[in-house]
């Protein structure tokens, strides 16, 4: 093709890889990569759920007392705590897609070694790697498919990916299920490994993200990577031109023209008030979800119920997540992130404590199932809100590092969770517990009240301005536009 059509595939040199990338229609290839990258995050979320439902079985076979047993909840998050910070400077330093790819080798080994385990600190051990697998994977998985996505679909499609985190709850029980009272808590983990092996697929379809390529000054290899992309979507959508990107070049601010690396980004002045934001956002969510829903089975069979029934409970109840982040990621592109957020974590708390108030006395299975399933609705829909916010608050070559970061301080919030509750139980009993649950959800929720921007409707590159003010001029000027 030698004659330039305005609607060509055009990869003019004044158009970056994130114009090219942010003008293409949304296609079957957006949808590939996005199920690619939601079934590697469901496969991980399954590992991590599965705790809900063996902790009861593991606490009984070696005799552990609640505090040892919230240790063993707890240590998967240490992990992951290490594996969420390491994740982010990584992937910003050598690139998403390798991070991504060894996050899924590390915790599909780990969890085929706990099954192995004839101690409880063997146990532990094993736990505290499969958490590192499990930390490197969710930020990372969260900043590839936001850079892959155009800024008008981004929003849905991250909080849609966010939802295969329920589901992936909901296989770990029903696994559970059926496999528990027949094999014990060692098969469930061994068959876990099982699905690692799906780091094949992920290493022959998905690219590396074109906009980490050009910020690291890998231009040609952007380029590359950004017209195989261009193709694919010609293809998929059968047509022979695309839009013309526009005229855009990389932020002023961004990391490549800055003395300082990625970390020291995220607390510039463009960025502070965002990281204490999402530092305290994640860590009192991830503090007050853990700390319940690793132990929503243990304390049901503390309250009398047998183990089988006990993970059928705990299912059921995980099936309000389902809508719970449908609705999520319908609400955050159409009233934005911000009160999206809001809303979630202060439903999540308020029903966290009829919960905990009314239910698990067990004397009626409707009230419990019925109050769980409105508890899950906002828990999950918290979570949906939080993959889709994060990585949107920072530019390409901090992107990574803050979603990391964030996540990491979310993972010393799990971490602290289960083995608080642990604590507290014997104390104040079922009903402090679930307090503690609702006063996280709520301290989560007046951080981004007070402190938090709205993302929505923006590219990354707009929401990556070095003036801290300039997403709040540009949505207010989008929304007066859309008005």
């Amino acid at each position: 093709m030698t004659r330039h059509s305005p609607h060509a595939p055009a990869r003019a040199t004044s158009a970056n890889a994130a114009a090219r990338l942010e003008r293409l229609p949304y296609s079957p290839y957006h949808r590939t990569i996005f199920l690619i990258i939601a079934v590697a995050f469901f496969f991980d979320s399954v590992d991590l759920g599965t705790m809900t439902f063996v902790l009861g079985s593991i606490k009984t076979e070696f005799g552990l007392s609640s505090a040892t047993a919230g240790l063993v909840a707890s240590a998967s998050f240490f992990g992951m705590v290490l594996g969420a910070a390491l994740a982010g400077l990584l992937s910003d330093r050598f690139g998403r897609r390798p991070v991504f790819q060894w996050s899924m080798v590390l915790w599909g080994a780990a969890s085929y070694l706990c099954s192995t385990a004839h101690s409880v600190d063997a146990l532990i051990l094993w736990r505290v790697l499969l958490g590192v697998g499990m930390g490197m994977e969710f930020p990372v998985a969260q900043t590839l498919l936001s850079e892959f996505v155009p800024a008008a679909k981004r929003g849905r499609l991250v909080a849609l990916m966010d939802g295969f985190w329920p589901l992936g709850f909901i296989a770990a029980g029903v696994a559970s299920y059926f496999v528990l009272p027949h094999f014990g808590w060692r098969t469930v983990f061994a068959l876990l490994a099982i699905p690692a092996l799906f780091v094949l697929i992920v290493r022959r379809i998905v690219p590396e993200s074109p906009r980490w390529l050009e910020h690291r000054g890998r231009s040609a290899e952007a380029d590359a990577v950004t017209t195989k992309i261009e193709a694919q979507v010609m293809r998929t959508l059968g047509v022979a031109t695309l839009p013309a990107p526009a005229r855009q070049t990389s932020p002023a601010g961004s990391a490549l023209n800055r003395p300082h690396g990625a970390f020291r980004e995220i607390w510039s002045a463009a960025y502070r008030r965002r990281t204490i934001m999402v530092w305290a956002l994640w860590f009192f969510a991830l503090l007050g979800f853990y700390g319940l829903t690793s132990w929503l089975g243990a304390l049901m069979q503390q309250a009398g119920a047998t183990v089988t029934k006990s993970v059928l409970y705990t299912v059921l109840i995980s099936l309000g997540g389902i809508p719970g982040f449908l609705c999520a990621a319908w609400l955050v592109e159409r009233i934005g992130r911000k009160p999206t957020c809001v809303a979630s974590l202060v439903g999540a708390g308020a029903m966290a404590w009829v919960y905990g108030q009314t239910a698990l006395h067990l004397q009626s299975a409707a009230l419990l199932i019925g109050s769980g399933l409105a508890m899950q609705f906002f828990m999950f829909g918290m979570w949906a809100v939080l993959y889709t916010y994060t990585p949107e608050l920072y530019g390409t070559g901090a992107r990574a590092t803050g979603s990391g970061f964030a996540s990491a301080i979310g993972r010393v919030g799990s971490l602290i969770g289960p083995y608080a509750v642990g604590v507290v139980l014997p104390v104040f009993g079922q009903s402090g517990v679930f307090t503690l649950g609702a006063l996280s959800f709520v301290v989560a929720a007046l951080a981004v009240a007070v402190m938090g921007i709205e993302t929505k409707g923006l590219s990354l590159e707009a929401l990556a301005e070095d003036d801290a003010d300039a997403p709040v001029r540009a949505y207010a000027a989008r929304a007066g536009e859309s008005g």
